[in-house]
């Protein structure tokens, strides 16, 4: 079988996962070759993304690693047989990896919570929004790059405004939706898409006051997309190097108590609506 030459992170993360089975069942990848019928270089492959693997085989695997969650069992075989080119794919040699990564996820999250304290959201973007935030990059983009970003981040709003629109909770702070990225205009126009968002049934949006007290969480950003099953949850966090993907056992349990913290403390959805159409009147 021909090797990948672009490993996705939703791949990557299948092989992580094996990986994490097999290294628990105390097995060495050559003893899980012998148990398999293959060789160890292609369970190497496989645990990097680099090869595919059937139904059949990771059926075969999930067994002989003792995994007795049927459900994570039946998820990790969903992902495997997928075939899905997702309409990211078109941007793939035009735009970094991550952003093509970013929108798999989201495509295939079964929720999403976000927290953003200095900007709206990505998927909350209005195309005027999104095109100030990334005019705005260091070093400078140019003109068709520019536009190669919004396009990409417009086509990412599928995920609310499509056919099947994915369950969103949003927590926004204050500072977001004061801060005018680009010019007055930009910014109402920002915040009344925001207002319309928040009438829909699957959209949640609830907002962080300046003047709450004892708050301590403006280093609490982030995107938590939930997996078939909660063992395949994954947040997105901005790194230095781009995007950083979290799927630990361990990090995805403090980052759900952090988000239940950061929701806890914001204004309810009545209220976060009445919040921000009084800065768009401001404005």
């Amino acid at each position: 079988m021909a090797l990948r030459h672009h490993v996705t992170a939703r791949q990557t993360r299948l092989a992580v996962e094996l990986r994490r089975l097999r290294e628990a069942a105390g097995l060495t990848s050559r003893e899980a070759a012998i148990l398999l019928g293959a060789n160890p270089a292609q369970i190497s492959q496989i645990e990097a993304g680099l090869a595919g693997v059937s139904e059949k085989r990771l059926r075969r695997l999930t067994a002989q690693y003792a995994c007795t969650d049927e459900a994570f069992s039946d998820a990790l075989a969903a992902m495997a047989t997928e075939r899905i080119r997702g309409w990211w794919e078109q941007y793939r040699g035009l735009l970094p990896t991550p952003f093509l990564d970013l929108a798999e996820l989201e495509h295939h999250a079964t929720f999403l919570r976000e927290v953003q304290f200095l900007y709206v959201p990505g998927p909350l973007q209005t195309e005027d929004y999104a095109r100030a935030v990334f005019a705005y990059r260091v070093p400078e983009l140019s003109y068709e790059d520019v536009e190669l970003r919004v396009r990409h981040r417009m086509h990412r709003r599928v995920i609310l405004e499509g056919p099947a629109p994915t369950p969103y909770d949003g927590v926004v702070h204050e500072a977001a939706l004061r801060i005018m990225v680009g010019d007055r205009a930009t910014s109402r126009a920002q915040l009344t898409h925001l207002l319309d968002l928040s009438e829909a049934h699957h959209v949640t949006l609830s907002v962080i006051p300046f003047d709450l007290e004892g708050f301590a969480g403006a280093t609490s950003a982030m995107t938590y997309a939930g997996g078939r099953v909660p063992k395949l949850d994954t947040v997105v966090r901005d790194a230095p190097q781009g995007a950083a993907f979290i799927d630990s056992e361990a990090q995805l349990d403090a980052y759900r108590t952090l988000f239940r913290k950061v929701e806890a403390v914001s204004l309810g959805a009545k209220r976060s609506r009445d919040f921000i159409h009084r800065l768009a009147k401001e404005l």
